[in-house]
């Protein structure tokens, strides 16, 4: 049976949308797999690494007729990538392998029975469905992703924390060190739910979400969480556990405020980082009436000091900060100003856009 006939670009899309998240060594060899379901005329994809399975269907020609079975998806992706755009592929089932040919290249590859691949198991009790525009969440996800830990012990700041509420959602990260809030309005009031993404579905969201036109659907329950978008269809187990109380660690009074370029803030961080080293990323902000000076020093007794002349008429303020962490939320946002607010050399700095509630980045200071 000929179970696919199109144009290497077609099929290579269609196969990268759900192999980010397989694994080329697994304990188990079959996740290595991607699951070939035809039925009539459609052809279903699916992969899966136990907690996030994806899903995509597609019209790929070949011969109508019903047909499951399992192959290496790594192997077929490599094999693809290594033929012309533009080239008709096929891809025939015959016993137990699948044979691809393309032009004069021929590839036989062995399969694994589809009822030893391993589905996720979908919860009977989502909440209700509400969507935002794919580049809505797309942005969201960059506005704070950089902010979540990795192999942290406490396992629920490894994800994103997402709250839809009213008509709003809402995402967090923090990592202990600094914390990314980010929000959007939603086009229905749906209950409250919160629930942890882990590290690896947000950055297989992140890879997968585009700019153009269109929504994605998303579903909640208790233990999972459900996303279909441009013909996909995704589920991922959610990370257990309490997320810290975001609206606690955001400061609400600071007194002291500036608005500075955001570039001209990240320049002069970048220069002043130089004479950091890897293992203290430490800076010094001084801030006094119409002026911030940034300063950075090393063991080998070297200084950088950059001047930046601001509008500011607060308390003269010396705080430290880990420049890493600054760095980070700038290169992530594409505003022209920020604004920081500060109490004073012990507090954390919170960092806005002006006047918009939007998004809040807050971050610890650092004994320097």
């Amino acid at each position: 049976m000929n179970v696919l006939k199109a144009t290497q670009e077609k099929v290579l899309s269609a196969l990268q949308s759900v192999c980010g998240i397989v694994e080329r060594r697994h304990t188990l060899p079959i996740l290595a797999n991607v699951m070939i379901r035809k039925t009539g005329e459609t052809l279903q994809l699916t992969t899966s690494d136990l907690e996030i399975q994806i899903r995509t269907s597609a019209q790929l020609g070949g011969d109508a007729g019903n047909l499951t079975t399992t192959v290496g998806a790594r192997k077929l992706i490599d094999i693809l990538r290594s033929m012309p755009r533009d080239q008709t592929v096929t891809l025939e089932s015959s016993q137990s392998k699948l044979i691809f040919k393309s032009g004069k290249s021929r590839f036989t590859m062995q399969t694994m029975p589809a009822e030893d691949f391993p589905l996720v198991q979908e919860s009977s009790s989502f909440g209700p469905l509400f969507s935002v525009p794919q580049k809505t969440l797309k942005d969201l996800l960059h506005q704070v992703s950089f902010s979540m830990a990795v192999h942290d012990i406490r396992y629920y700041l490894n994800g994103i924390l997402f709250v839809a509420e009213g008509k709003q959602l809402s995402l967090v990260a923090t990592d202990g060190h600094r914390l990314a809030f980010a929000s959007a309005t939603l086009g229905s009031e749906v209950p409250k739910q919160e629930v942890i993404l882990p590290r690896k579905t947000v950055l297989e969201l992140q890879r997968l979400l585009s700019d153009k036109e269109g929504d994605i659907e998303m579903q909640f329950a208790n233990n999972q969480a459900k996303f279909i978008f441009d013909g996909m269809e995704f589920v991922t187990k959610l990370v257990e556990g309490k997320f810290p109380d975001y609206n606690r660690v955001i400061p609400k009074s600071h007194k002291n405020s500036v608005t500075i370029g955001r570039d001209t803030l990240l320049t002069s961080l970048q220069r002043t980082a130089i004479m950091t080293s890897d293992k203290f990323k430490g800076i010094r902000l001084n801030l006094e009436r119409g002026l911030l000076r940034v300063a950075s020093t090393n063991a080998e007794q070297e200084e950088a000091v950059d001047e930046v002349e601001i509008d500011y008429s607060g308390d003269a303020i010396e705080i430290g900060f880990n420049v890493t962490y600054l760095i980070d939320v700038l290169t992530n946002l594409d505003e022209e100003m920020i604004n920081i607010s500060l109490a004073d050399s012990n507090s954390s700095a919170l960092i806005t856009i002006p006047e918009n509630a939007t998004f809040k980045y807050v971050v610890m200071p650092m004994r320097i």
